[in-house]
């Protein structure tokens, strides 16, 4: 009887589900790991570390907890005194700016680009090229001084021309004519028809 059923079990249908069962229960790692310590390692100064570095995490979460003080007093602070979120950015931009300016990294480049510019205006074809600008500036200064000067020249021959001279003499007759005939039909108008021409009579009596 006993053997037959163990034959039962044996053929169950249930039979390897105890040994699936046993090969995925977690093997705890850091157990494992306490067994032997890292290479090179003794297990004392292994939980001397460990020892560390839990005092150490420890020492994080408070500091992380100090700074989340310190934020909400100084929140509180801003508050009171009527500083906007943009008076703190700005404020952050100037003092983030400032240590940009102080910095090594800012006085190198600095420096570096100062000493570019001094080698750069003291080569020749740096003063090459200056001095090819500066003629070329006073040669278009020269150009455009005789340009005017062509042109001045020009307007007085055309002034000083038998052309200009008879428009000017047609102008200025066109013009005598134009106010003569004004004077003339303003005078007829202020005077009565005939009164200029005849001397009045007298009409003494008898």
């Amino acid at each position: 009887m006993e053997s037959a059923s163990q034959d039962i079990n044996l053929n169950s249908p249930n039979k390897g589900l105890l040994s699936d069962a046993m090969t995925d229960v977690p093997v705890d790692s850091a157990a494992s790991a306490r067994t032997s310590a890292p290479e090179g390692l003794t297990l004392a100064e292994e939980e001397e570390l460990r020892s560390e570095l839990a005092k150490v995490e420890e020492e994080i979460g408070t500091l992380r907890q100090v700074l989340a003080a310190k934020e909400r007093h100084c929140g509180e602070l801003k508050r009171k005194l009527g500083l906007t979120p943009l008076d703190g950015l700005k404020q952050n931009l100037s003092k983030s700016w400032h240590d940009v300016q102080v910095s090594n990294a800012y006085l190198s480049a600095s420096s570096t680009l100062e000493d570019w510019n001094e080698k750069l205006t003291q080569s020749e074809a740096y003063k090459k090229t200056q001095e090819t600008l500066s003629q070329a500036g006073q040669k278009t200064s020269a150009a455009l001084s005789n340009v005017g000067s062509v042109i001045s020249r020009k307007l007085g021959d055309m002034r000083n021309s038998a052309t200009f001279k008879s428009f000017e003499d047609r102008v200025g007759t066109i013009k005598s004519r134009v106010v003569g005939s004004r004077e003339n039909s303003t005078d007829g108008l202020h005077s009565p028809s005939g009164a200029g021409d005849k001397p009045p009579q007298d009409n003494a009596p008898f």
